[in-house]
């Protein structure tokens, strides 16, 4: 185990500790106010019951990381949740205000998005209804006082049950998110692959035929065509090694020349001028890429007999047009791969691509980059899109906690201004005020670093806010003890911190007992300090760790893309190391042979052209292979990406190992389609992905509860008519729209080939 799991399975095993602790304190409180009201057996069993099963409810259900929270056992269990805490309030009046809490944090983990925080702040004031009906003559400050307890009880409940799931999400979607890293990774492999040797081993057929034809006749030329293809040969091999080892700088004026050899071997008539000054590698090999890619589609795609090559610029930008007389009759939307991977590379640098066919019958292919293009980020420090909804939600919990925390202390303080005065109202406040400022500033801020002489400063600090105003007063009340207990813990190394905290927990007990106050509230003034600094200490600890998982993921990414790159030069190497060097072996013996004899160097050729015409093929599975969706990588990525926008999500998926290819590319499709639909057109709070198939059909549902107002325009839309063209063509059908309960479907069947 590493040391970043060790933390992390240390971080779960705090948190369990913690929710039980604090929970406990919350239900113990609540039944000791019963043992104070009346003790006798029937009521004391009575609500032991309750509140036992209460903590079960919480702990088992609601608190359990992994547990279905949308599903009907959820909901039963928040339905008995609610009769637990309502009905003994008629029985138990003054002991139970602290239950409703327990209510409204479950309530928030289990109801959607729509109705959650609306039923949370209902839990909250009816708390303070019930309990001005059962205490007709509480004031207005305790009114405020019963309304925010649940309220903050419930954010606590909310949070401690909410971070462990979010660590553990944070741990999955690490290695979700360097998969993502790996599938960037291989794009732009195969993008460098398909431009620097399809282009090397196009040009080798086309000379091997011409060389074919003039040994014998012309044989001078043919040796100087041999010479060329044993040139690019070699320098194909070179490009292997630099795609697999992720750096390729590209020289112009080679290819220039290249160019020029290849197009008049083609017997394409070619001008190029040029007036370049210096450009930046990175400019220049853009420049050199779309040379190569533009005289590739040429002698691919058309029948030209002219080309004109023209290089020109500014001293901020560097133009290439390439112009032929070979556009084809119809010229359709789709750039291909190549023009396509060409425009990714020309505005990654800030620069443009433009291809047309003129009226006149000729083909533009027009390029603009700048002369110095902005710094590229290291493609190891490159940061990754992912989810910061964890980091957002635990910064925004401990603050809201906190700041809850303020307010029922402020009502308490408030309560005794007939006692005090201003004077001591302001005292109180300044140290409850003061005691949140360190709190929130300093102590549970992950990325703030202090010596050990400000740490016991701000303990110090922290001491005189909270037992200033108790001390001069006489209440024990007027402060937020617990929050230096939980500070202690949290900046203090362990071997003191812990001490420290028990030592203000137990000394809140005393400082009650000194004050006379009773057992019941001596219990309470412990179990409240106690409650306050594991809630600080958790949720700044777990703050800590998803901030540190979350900028872990980084570095995985870049490991797992340097594992990639190692499994691409191994195929590299096993498919076109063999080939490229049987090219140039084959190659070299042809040149020797083409004086001596000129029937034996024709079978040579046509050995190497077979290789040639089997490496290009070779390079293209290569590149299909890298660039072909995956329906397991679709069904990752689009659990990330639905997880991060806060969408449940269930996916359901029968084994598709024997499916056929053609039937799991078009699944992986209309995945990815449904999926972006879904984040682009509606607001759903869940996702349900299914997959099953028989022996004659497969099917795929995604269904959605995220219904928009208006009805639906994208079933005729180019998404989902693209993805019906690609159904229909297996043979199968696609369905989009309402269903019965109020759900969005979209369904794919396809029929599966008797075997």
């Amino acid at each position: 185990m590493t040391q970043r799991q060790e933390r992390s399975s240390v971080s779960r095993r705090l948190a369990y500790v913690v929710i039980s602790v604090v929970f406990a304190n919350y239900l113990g409180n609540a039944f000791f106010y019963v043992l104070q009201v009346s003790a006798t057996l029937p009521r004391i069993a009575s609500s032991l019951a309750c509140l036992l099963a209460i903590g079960f409810l919480q702990l088992r259900v609601f608190s359990r990381p992994g547990s279905d929270l949308r599903s009907g056992r959820a909901y039963l269990a928040l339905g008995a949740l609610a009769c637990l805490v309502y009905v003994p309030m008629y029985f138990f009046p003054s002991a139970w205000p602290g239950m409703p809490g327990f209510l409204a944090g479950s309530a928030l983990l289990v109801l959607p998005n729509r109705v959650r925080w609306f039923a949370f702040g209902l839990v909250a004031l009816s708390n303070g209804v019930i309990q001005t009906a059962f205490l007709p003559s509480l004031p207005l400050l305790g009114q405020v006082y019963y309304v925010v307890t649940p309220m903050v009880a419930g954010l606590v409940v909310y949070g401690l049950s909410r971070l462990p799931s979010l660590v553990l999400q944070l741990e999955t979607a690490r290695s979700e998110l360097a998969e993502l890293a790996v599938s960037q990774e291989r794009l732009r492999f195969a993008r460098d692959l398909h431009d620097l040797l399809g282009f090397s081993l196009s040009a080798i057929t086309l000379k091997v035929e011409l060389a074919r034809k003039l040994i014998g006749e012309h044989t001078d030329r043919a040796l100087r065509e041999l010479a060329e293809i044993l040139g690019i040969a070699r320098e194909a091999l070179t490009d292997v090694r630099a795609v697999a080892s992720s750096y390729r700088e590209l020289s112009l004026t080679d290819e220039i020349e290249s160019a020029r050899s290849v197009l008049t071997a083609a017997g394409v008539a070619t001008t190029i001028e040029t007036d370049h000054a210096e450009l930046s590698p990175r400019s220049r090999t853009a420049l050199a890429t779309v040379l190569r890619e533009g005289v590739t589609n040429l002698l691919r795609h058309s029948d030209a007999t002219t080309c004109s090559i023209t290089i020109s610029g500014t001293d901020r930008f560097m133009s290439i047009d390439i112009v032929n007389d070979g556009a084809p009759a119809e010229v359709g939307t789709d750039r291909g791969s190549g023009l396509t991977n060409l425009a990714t590379r020309t505005t990654a640098i800030g620069g443009s691509l433009l291809a047309q066919a003129n009226a006149d019958g000729t083909y533009r292919l027009h390029a603009e980059v700048p002369v110095d293009p902005a710094p590229e980020e290291p493609s190891g420090r490159r940061r990754l899109a992912g989810p910061t909804i964890a980091t957002k939600f635990a910064q925004v919990l401990v603050t809201s906690v906190v700041v809850g925390y303020v307010v029922t202390t402020s009502t308490l303080v408030l309560n005794e201004y007939v006692r005090i005065g201003a004077t001591g109202i302001a005292l109180a406040s300044a140290g409850v005020a003061g005691t949140a400022a360190l709190v929130l500033g300093l102590v549970s801020r992950p990325r703030v670093r202090l010596s050990m002489a400000k740490r016991f400063g701000v303990l110090a600090a922290l001491a005189v806010c909270v037992y200033v105003p108790q001390v001069v007063y006489g209440n024990p009340y007027l402060g937020l003890p617990g929050f230096l207990a939980g500070s202690a813990a949290l900046i203090l190394p362990m071997r003191a911190g812990w001490p420290a905290a028990i030592a203000v927990v137990a000394g809140q007990g005393v400082i009650f007992g000194a004050y006379g106050f009773g057992a019941v509230d001596i219990a309470y003034g412990v179990m409240a300090t106690t409650n306050h600094g594991l809630v600080l200490y958790a949720l700044s600890r777990l703050r800590s760790m998803v901030t540190e998982l979350h900028e872990a993921r980084e570095e995985l990414a870049t490991a797992a893309v340097t594992q990639e790159r190692l499994r691409f030069a191994r195929d590299l190497h096993d498919l076109l190391g063999y080939s490229l060097s049987a090219i140039t072996l084959k190659s070299e013996l042809t040149h020797r042979l083409a004086t001596l004899d000129p029937g034996r160097a024709r079978q040579e050729l046509t050995e190497v052209l077979e290789i040639s015409r089997q490496a290009l093929a070779d390079v293209r599975s290569v590149a299909l292979s890298y660039r072909e969706l995956s329906f397991d990588e679709e069904t990752q990525s689009a659990q990330a990406l639905l997880s991060a926008a806060d969408i449940e999500v269930t996916v359901k998926i029968d084994a598709c190992d024997q499916l056929p290819k053609e039937v799991t590319v078009t699944l992986a499709t209309v995945l990815r389609e449904g999926v972006t639909n879904l984040l682009r057109h509606s607001k759903a709070e869940h996702c349900e992905i299914m997959l099953s198939s028989s022996r004659d059909l497969v099917t795929m549902d995604i269904v959605n509860d995220g219904i928009p107002t208006i009805e639906r325009k994208s079933r005729d839309g180019s998404g989902i008519g693209n993805l019906t063209t690609r159904v229909r063509a297996l043979g199968g059908d696609l369905q989009a729209g309402l269903t019965p309960e109020h759900t969005y479907r979209l369904r794919a069947e396809i029929p599966l080939p008797f075997n």
